[in-house]
């Protein structure tokens, strides 16, 4: 072992990487390099920042807020977040319940850090976003991954989520609508989840970081359901709905028995989240949403694109995602590892994509795709793709599955 890589704790050991950002690294190097390469891999919507948001960021750093805040946000961007919070789950929420962070990932781990201990253990979907075992694993405690079923639009296995479920469950983690997959929790698996936390005294943390973007259905967040507000967490943030990805800027909302702790977890790394950039979160909740609106149409029309090519591909099966903007095509019949494939659409064919095995086990045999590019790219990507894949099948050009 390397001196260096002695000295460092135990627990980075279990601390690894997103899988999305590092590619997203390696593409954007060979761009640099003069490469024409198609974006694929970052969950980032390629629309601009609408501008009254960024009028106001700009208004705040003239007015000069650009000192602290409260540690969990500005007084005025909690009260909005309340009544938006309030009025996606039906019940009141109060403003002493949000806590403004950098960035929605946060969220995740300061709630992580608070309630959890070794030995208690975290259920969480595979596929999944792969931070979420990552930090369980960090803060000691045990990640219980739960399959989900591709050939039901990627929703819970319910009967193996059961038989998860143990007197040592602490947090329940949800994401819906989800990622990898596009898929959602429907009201038969929402009833299960809220079902087996009040059993188990377990807390859920609700990701719903893309409850704007679900097609097909109302979103339906599990703290609206009786008795499931005082035990949710709820994760959210400004990212995705308003293009806001650098902006960094996230929040939760908590059972009141958890807000000193996380307040105190800010408090202790941040200090409070960035200024300027909570009075544009402010601007973007009570300012105009045509925006949005106009973005989730656009997704729609991308999603239909991008299904279609992908399964007009020989060897490659693509359902149709309920939300968020992912697809996650099965490409098990083409006899290659994901990982693989992934790096060989990279290099040969410039599409960067993100193996389905960076989410879990179970997503081994498919690809994560964004359709947060234009119609124009994802039209080319497909393209490329199928010259790609057409140019080695049964040539034994990629290496096979081992």
């Amino acid at each position: 072992m390397d001196k260096q890589d002695s000295l460092l704790a135990e627990r980075m050991s279990g601390l690894a990487g997103e899988g999305a950002m590092e590619i997203f690294a390696k593409a954007s190097a060979m761009q640099a390099e003069g490469r024409d390469i198609i974006h694929l891999e970052i969950g980032e919507p390629d629309f601009p920042t609408p501008d009254h948001i960024v009028q106001a960021a700009v208004a705040a750093l003239r007015d000069g807020k650009t000192r602290y805040t409260p540690a969990p946000g500005i007084p005025q961007l909690r009260k909005a977040i309340a009544e938006s919070v309030s009025a996606r789950i039906g019940s009141p929420v109060d403003a002493g319940q949000v806590v403004v962070t950098p960035g929605a990932k946060a969220v995740a781990f300061f709630a992580m850090l608070a309630l959890l201990e070794p030995g208690d253990e975290v259920i969480y979907a595979d596929p999944g976003f792969p931070v979420y075992a990552s930090m369980v694993s960090f803060t000691g405690a045990r990640a219980v991954p739960v399959r989900l079923v591709p050939q039901r639009q990627f929703g819970l296995d319910l009967q193996d989520f059961a038989a998860k479920v143990s007197p040592q469950t602490k947090l329940i983690v949800v994401n819906s609508p989800q990622n990898p997959t596009g898929g959602i929790l429907d009201g038969e698996a929402l009833q299960a989840v809220a079902a087996a936390a009040c059993r188990s005294n377990a807390y859920v943390l609700s990701d719903e970081i893309y409850h704007w973007l679900q097609y097909d259905d109302s979103f339906v967040s599990i703290a609206s359901l009786p008795g499931m507000q005082e035990r949710t967490i709820i994760l959210d943030g400004f990212s995705k709905t308003y293009a806001m990805t650098g902006w960094r800027l996230g929040y939760c909302v908590l059972p009141p028995d958890l807000v000193d702790a996380v307040t105190r977890l800010v408090i202790n790394s941040n200090s409070c989240t960035c200024t300027f950039v909570q009075w544009a979160g402010l601007a973007a909740l009570e300012g105009p949403q045509e925006a949005c609106e106009a973005m989730a149409l656009a997704f729609r029309r991308r999603r239909e694109l991008i299904v279609k090519g992908l399964n007009s591909i020989d060897g490659v099966r693509c359902g149709r995602p309920r939300g968020a903007f992912y697809v996650f095509p099965d490409v098990s019949a083409l006899g290659i590892r994901s990982r693989e494939l992934a790096a060989f659409l990279l290099e040969t064919a410039g599409v960067a994509t993100i193996p389905g095995s960076a989410f879990g086990v179970n997503g081994e045999g498919f690809l994560r795709l964004t359709y947060a590019n234009s119609e124009h790219n994802i039209q080319r990507a497909l393209e490329r793709i199928s010259s790609a894949l057409g140019q080695v099948r049964g040539a034994g050009e990629i290496r096979p599955r081992r």
